[in-house]
C-alpha cells in the first residue's frame, strides 16, 4: 500500500511540472520568444497541452472572466498539492 501511494505522490509530482512546464512555454511564446513554428516548440506545446488541458478546463469553466490572466494552473496546482498533503498526513501514518 506504501508502494502505491508512493506512485500517485510521484505521478502528481510529475503532473505539477508539467503544468509549470506548460504556463512557462505559454509565456514564452505569447512574448515572442520562441517560435510556436519550429517543430521541437510545436510539438512540446501539443503534448503539454494535451496533457494539462483535461484537468485545466472545467476549472476555467468554473473561474470567472479575468481578461487575459489564466490562474487555473495556479489553481490546480494548489489542489494538487493539497491531496499530496493529504495523502501523507492522514493515510501514510495509518498504515504504518
Amino acid at each position: 500500500m506504501i508502494a502505491l501511494l508512493w506512485l500517485i505522490d510521484t505521478v502528481i509530482e510529475i503532473y505539477i511540472w508539467l503544468l509549470i512546464a506548460q504556463a512557462v512555454l505559454s509565456w514564452l511564446v505569447a512574448f515572442g520568444i520562441v517560435n510556436r513554428h519550429n517543430r521541437f516548440v510545436g510539438m512540446l506545446e501539443d503534448f503539454l497541452w494535451r496533457i494539462t488541458e483535461p484537468l485545466l478546463r472545467p476549472i476555467r469553466r468554473v473561474l470567472p472572466n479575468l481578461g487575459g490572466i489564466d490562474i487555473s494552473p495556479v489553481i490546480l496546482i494548489l489542489l494538487l498539492v493539497f491531496v499530496r498533503r493529504l495523502l501523507d498526513y492522514d493515510i501514510a501514518p495509518s498504515l504504518l
